[in-house]
């Protein structure tokens, strides 16, 4: 009996596909995205350009644009209008004069919606007009599937994302030290109270930096989160996931078993462009800066770079020169423009 379940068992190992060890967790969300950070490559997706409801997700616009328009130090006289706020709450109170940066620690680890109606009034004089603002940055940033509302995140007409959207909003905010800084951090003394952040996976998922929860009735649980490892940031949305803790983790673990980052553009290697009129036949360029990829183990990488035929000297060093791209598996997985690595003048 024991000689025959072993022969089905191992009968059955043979049908498994030849990579199935590797493939990437089923995950209970309708909607979701897994990306490099560093190169924006999507790294897993399912149904990743689905337009939907983002519940307090939204915040992450809300506390960019407050970022970019106004200051930390700003102070801000709580009125009705934000005070009185439905939703979940960083418990304002009339009256009451708080800092941007307090507001923004009780917009994101709170998921305030009296702090985001503050918020709007302070950059903006009302939630309508800062929505203008949210929207005008989701265009400069190339988020077509994304239109706001409001600050906070209530469901209404016309305030949508998809995951993919939302993974490049996250990406982009978490460059921002002063964004970066609020998320991460697991509690703070805001007014002199002690607030919590809501994203369970700081604490127990290790290498977790962040970004934002969000659940309304409609939009179901929504996550949006971020973690490194190893030289690798990668960013995770679940949209309408009822057990999304459990699925960042998995797939986490499946991106960080299978991928590392590599050096791919190497600011230091040295490139020759054709170069007349001038002192030599040719002129050095090279990559403005480092580039890094999440690949797999033993990926090929191959160039693609974009030069003139040749340049007219005088030229200066620093100066655009072309474009290089590191393609692997018929991906772009990461690009630099090109710069002159030193000046050369014009003969005579």
């Amino acid at each position: 009996m024991k000689r025959a379940l072993s022969l089905a068992l191992a009968a059955a190992l043979l049908l498994i596909p030849a990579g199935a060890e590797d493939a990437a967790p089923g995950i209970s969300a309708r909607s979701a995205v897994l990306i490099d950070a560093e190169s924006g490559e999507t790294l897993y997706e399912l149904r990743a350009d689905e337009r939907s409801l983002i519940a307090s997700t939204t915040k992450i616009m809300t506390a960019l644009v407050a970022l970019e328009r106004c200051g930390l130090s700003d102070r801000v006289r709580i009125d009705s209008r934000s005070a009185g706020t439905e939703g979940s709450s960083a418990y304002l109170r009339e009256g009451e004069v708080w800092t941007v940066e307090e507001l923004l620690f009780g917009l994101m680890l709170s998921s305030g919606n009296d702090a985001a109606e503050a918020i709007a009034l302070h950059c903006a004089g009302s939630g309508e007009a800062f929505a203008e603002l949210m929207n005008e940055k989701a265009a400069a940033l190339g988020l077509e599937d994304t239109h706001f509302a409001n600050p906070s995140g209530l469901d209404a007409e016309g305030h949508y994302s998809t995951a993919r959207d939302m993974a490049a909003l996250a990406a982009h905010a978490m460059e921002n030290a002063d964004f970066s800084r609020i998320v991460s951090s697991r509690s703070a003394t805001v007014q002199g109270r002690e607030i919590y952040n809501h994203n369970r996976l700081l604490s127990s998922y290790p290498g977790c930096v962040g970004v934002k929860t969000g659940y309304t009735i409609a939009a179901g649980r929504t996550l949006v989160s971020c973690a490194e490892r190893d030289g690798l940031r990668f960013i995770c949305v679940t949209l309408r996931d009822r057990d999304d803790w459990r699925d960042h983790a998995a797939l986490y673990d499946w991106a960080f078993g299978r991928y590392e980052s590599r050096l791919v553009i190497d600011s230091a290697a040295l490139y020759r462009c054709a170069a007349a009129g001038g002192e030599s036949a040719f002129v050095s360029v090279r990559a403005e800066s480092d580039g890094y990829a999440a690949l797999e183990s033993g990926a090929e990488v191959d160039y693609e770079i974009e030069l003139p035929p040749f340049v007219f000297a005088p030229v200066e060093a620093g100066e655009r020169a072309g474009t290089i791209r590191a393609v692997s598996g018929g991906r772009v997985v990461c690009e630099r423009e090109l710069i002159f690595a030193e000046g050369m003048e014009a003969k005579g």
